[in-house]
């Protein structure tokens, strides 16, 4: 039996749209990184820590910096950090341990931890400012909206709800803008780094299949150009060129299985070519070793045998006790602007909003919109995006996406893509294909690599910095 967790948000290089499979349990959306949410007694709103991303910087502490007895514990790169804001965070960190149920670290400890955390940030902020990563008034808006959405307050609401807590409203824009542009720094130097490979899917699924399971199983589609065995050298040479041209028809865009019925005399032939699944030793070598390399879907140059030519394809690869997984899947459409010299986020914003609004008002249809409008391969299917697993798309894209009714179209949305309007169509409970299943697992390889990654950059990030300490922080209560 395998033993994964699916992951919530597992990618591909895909450009121009939410990529499918972006398995980012590191790379939370720049929303969820500075979450509020209600706490047990539904009274204050508390910053929900996320894996792999720090805790925003208290918008409290900046309020306050100036007040009588503040003094300066470190700089990072000439910014400095103040007791308050340490002070202040841990404060905060010890409100959210108790509320979750954690045991309290001493004090003096926590202060520690919270003093190389704010460093970390400060770094990585610099880094940011440096290259360029910033987030403007648009960026903020839709993330103050979809926050107060998330909370089910409105917009006002949830404004007072953050002045309530002692927060300038100025400072946790600050503080918004700020963990935005933290994200994306983030998201850009370190998913570049990652990659996971088929052979890294397999060495998963080896380890995490019981002892007793069979192992892998691989399926290879066969198409056999014949040879006898006094064949000739020239027939050998026809029977190979023969070969060679339905290897060149297949890879242009020719279906397997529809040549394999019709020119090959193999077995398998009234079965579209396909041998069956089954473990590499009931296979021939030379397949085994022909198709080694290949990625599910892809074609091995023809390979001789004592039977003639072959042309082979690598139709599945899994292992013998994969499971059955049922999903929910959700079958949505988007409308993408992207962010150019000439269309600033902002416009982006404010014309996706014109479209909504034209949409709701039954004035233009959403299909029709996003032929006209959409800059996303999906625009002449109407932004039809198809049928998704979770952790289809980038997180920022399907946080969104998954806060829909079905009908319900989305205010505009913010991703590292561009500025996209979202509407679900349908939600449904589906079992995973075997391809569905590998593309699961990729998602929880790939989180666990960024997770890696993001360890060793932000460790680059903090040497390169220059870090002075001062007086350590007072926190005592």
């Amino acid at each position: 039996m395998m033993k994964f967790t699916t992951p919530h948000h597992p990618p591909t290089d895909m450009p121009g749209h939410p990529p499918r499979h972006m398995p980012t349990a590191l790379f939370v959306s720049t929303l969820a990184l500075a979450l509020f949410a209600q706490t047990a007694n539904g009274q204050a709103l508390r910053a929900t820590p996320q894996l792999g991303a720090s805790t925003p910087s208290s918008a409290a502490s900046k309020s306050n910096d100036s007040q009588s007895g503040d003094f300066i514990v470190a700089i990072v790169d000439s910014e400095p950090i103040t007791n308050h804001e340490v002070r202040s965070r841990v404060i905060r960190l010890e409100q959210q341990l108790t509320t979750q149920g954690g045991a309290l670290p001493p004090r003096p400890e926590l202060a520690k931890q919270v003093l190389e955390r704010l460093i970390n940030e400060r770094s990585q902020i610099q880094l940011a400012k440096d290259t360029g990563i910033k987030a403007d008034d648009a960026a903020i808006e839709i993330a103050i909206a979809q926050l107060a959405r998330q909370n089910q307050l409105s917009n006002d609401d949830f404004r007072k709800r953050v002045e309530s807590e002692g927060v300038r409203w100025a400072s946790f824009r600050d503080d918004m803008r700020e963990e935005i542009a933290l994200t994306r720094v983030r998201e850009r130097e370190v998913e570049s780094r990652v990659r996971v490979s088929e052979t890294d899917i397999d060495d998963f699924v080896r380890t995490n299949t019981d002892q007793n399971a069979s192992g892998l199983v691989i399926n290879i589609g066969q198409i056999l150009v014949a040879l006898r065995d006094d064949a000739m050298p020239t027939q050998i040479d026809a029977a190979q060129k023969k070969a060679q041209a339905i290897f060149e028809r297949v890879k242009g865009g020719a279906d397997f299985s529809a040549v394999a019925r019709d020119s090959s005399d193999g077995p398998e032939r009234d079965a579209g070519g396909a041998m069956g699944a089954r473990e590499p030793e009931r296979l021939p070598e030379l397949f085994v070793n022909a198709v080694s390399a290949l990625r599910i879907g892809e074609l091995a140059e023809p390979v001789r045998s004592g039977a003639g030519f072959h042309v082979l394809k690598l139709l599945e690869k899994r292992s013998a006790s994969m499971p059955s997984i049922l999903v929910g899947q959700t079958k949505a459409r988007h409308i993408l602007l992207r962010v150019t010299p000439q269309l600033s986020e902002s416009q982006a914003v404010a014309r996706l909003s014109e479209i909504r609004k034209k949409i709701e008002t039954a004035k233009a249809g959403f299909a029709t919109e996003a032929r006209a409008n959409s800059q996303d391969g999906s625009a002449a299917q109407g932004g039809d995006l198809g049928w998704s697993n979770p952790g289809g798309f980038v997180p920022e894209f399907e946080d969104a996406m998954n806060a829909l009714a079905p009908g319900q179209i989305s205010d505009p949305v913010v991703s590292r893509f561009g500025v996209h309007l979202i509407q679900v169509n349908e939600r449904r409970q589906s079992e995973l294909s075997e391809r569905e299943q590998r593309e699961q697992i990729r998602g929880v390889v790939r989180a666990k690599k960024l997770e890696d990654q993001y360890a060793t950059w932000q460790q680059e990030v903090r040497g390169r910095a220059y870090v002075e300490y001062r007086d350590a922080p007072q926190v005592a209560r």
